[in-house]
């Protein structure tokens, strides 16, 4: 056993700890009321890495969430590697089906319970473990570090853009590294190969001045519920292919290899429909399940409102009604683009009586795909491989993380993600956990990974 590993078995009693500490900071980014424990939460990261060995720390200001940087660069020759994580949380809601309260940490069953503790917290703390362990026993990192650690990545890192775009060259590096992901399962480790894009509108259909009586006036002017209900019905054929003009026209078509790579990786789907409770599945035709989730763009209606919604009748024709669209995106569609044509369905198909306005939502990211035979993921794999026992499966993922393509067009480098959750570690819902088994696993990982790295061919160094 290396001094390193040593010392990471030595200490994981202070580190769990810790852990417990920086989960019980409610640093939930999308509430106002939490913007102070968000920056609190970024001072305790600051403070972790200068207690770490890490020089340099600071908090960049962003006009919104501080991001938290800090370095390590005494390896000449070797590359430089940039960590990647966020510390601020989902809200809590609904609270009454917590076990316990979402920010008092609990410990049972080799699992820590809190908001914020498999996404992500748990996961940034473990490259920071991992760096100290070679710091304290070793003296020094075998490849140049850099860190990088935001607060609203839960909000879709709206300033991210401005805070790498005005820090370049303290940003440079040669590969990025993300805390933030997950595992397969705790014996089959996976590594992420690419997330899907995000756009998103709001579209309100307006009828008349006010709310009219459904008897008198019914028949004689143009509902607004109607109305956009035939105007979302009109983006979707009843099969599941999108009918917006254009939208696949920049999709990139999964090779047969990369179709086999998605078979390959073992999916139950009795298993998946049991779990999500319906019958059967759905989707556009001609791809799998799996296909549609990482591979295929989608549109998808978030929320639909107008209208009398309490009990019993009101005999109302109402004057207005609204909906939320979200599109996920895969290479190599353009954010702004499928907003475009979107926006020119929606004028073409409104249906007359109504002024119907649509409303593009600030959440929009591109896609973002790394080769399978980047040199970071070569390190990734086998590193996993040798934690695990096996070969990782490559896969992707239907959700969005915006650094990944903002670093990516920005700085030219790609991300490996390199993180320890599992699915089933309600991420986003109540009663959330980590294992302690991959808070541990995950330590001795990244410090392989990081002395894998500074051997590996194809960084720039």
């Amino acid at each position: 056993m290396s001094a390193s590993e040593n010392y990471l078995k030595q200490h994981k009693d202070r580190f769990l700890a810790e852990l417990v500490e920086f989960l019980r900071i409610p640093s939930i980014s999308s509430l106002s009321e939490h913007a102070a424990d968000v920056g609190r939460a970024g001072e305790w990261v600051a403070d972790r890495l200068r207690a770490a060995g890490m020089e340099e720390v600071c908090l960049l200001p962003s006009g919104g969430s501080p991001v938290v940087y800090g370095e390590w660069l005494h390896a000449p020759g070797r590359p430089t590697v940039l960590l990647y994580g966020h510390f601020d949380t989902q809200p809590v809601d609904p609270v009454d089906l917590w076990t316990d309260p979402p920010f008092e940490p609990v410990v049972r069953d080799g699992r820590v319970y809190a908001r914020g503790a498999s996404d992500d917290k748990g996961n940034m703390l473990i490259p920071i473990l991992a760096l100290e362990s070679m710091l304290e026993t070793e003296g020094v990192l075998p490849v140049n570090v850099k860190v990088f650690f935001e607060g609203e990545e839960e909000i879709g890192s709206p300033h991210l853009s401005s805070v790498i775009e005005q820090n370049r060259a303290r940003l440079a590096c040669d590969l990025v590294v993300s805390a933030d992901g997950f595992q397969g399962d705790e014996d089959q480790p996976v590594l992420l190969l690419g997330f899907k894009g995000l756009c998103a509108v709001q579209i309100d259909v307006e009828g008349f001045r006010a709310d009219l009586h459904s008897g008198v006036y019914g028949g004689t002017v143009q509902n607004p519920i109607h109305a956009l209900a035939r105007l979302l019905d009109s983006m979707r054929s009843a099969e599941g292919k999108v009918l917006v003009e254009g939208f696949y026209e920049d999709v990139v078509t999964p090779t047969p290899e990369e179709r086999s790579q998605i078979a390959a990786v073992p999916f139950d789907e009795a298993a998946y429909r049991e779990q999500l409770g319906v019958g059967e599945l759905f989707g556009e035709p001609g791809y799998t399940t799996r296909e549609r989730a990482w591979v295929r763009p989608t549109l998808e209606i978030n929320g639909i409102w107008g209208g009398f919604q309490g009990e019993g009748v009101k005999t109302v024709t109402p004057k207005e009604a609204h909906a939320k669209i979200t599109c996920r995106l895969v290479a190599d569609q353009d954010p702004e683009k499928i907003l475009q044509q979107l926006t020119s369905h929606i004028r073409r198909n409104a249906p007359p009586g109504v002024k119907v306005e649509v409303h593009p939502e600030s959440a929009t990211a591109r896609p973002y795909f790394v080769p399978p035979d980047h040199p970071g993921n070569r390190a990734a794999d086998a590193v996993l491989e040798e934690i695990y026992g096996r070969s990782p499966h490559h896969t992707r993922m239907g959700g969005t993380l915006p650094v990944c393509a903002l670093l990516l067009d920005l700085l030219d480098v790609h991300t490996v993600t390199f993180a320890f959750g599992l699915d089933d570690e309600n991420a986003h819902a109540p009663d959330e956990f980590f294992r302690l088994g991959s808070f541990e696993r995950g330590q001795e990982a990244y410090r392989k990974l990081l002395k894998r790295l500074a051997q590996q061919d194809g960084l720039r160094g």
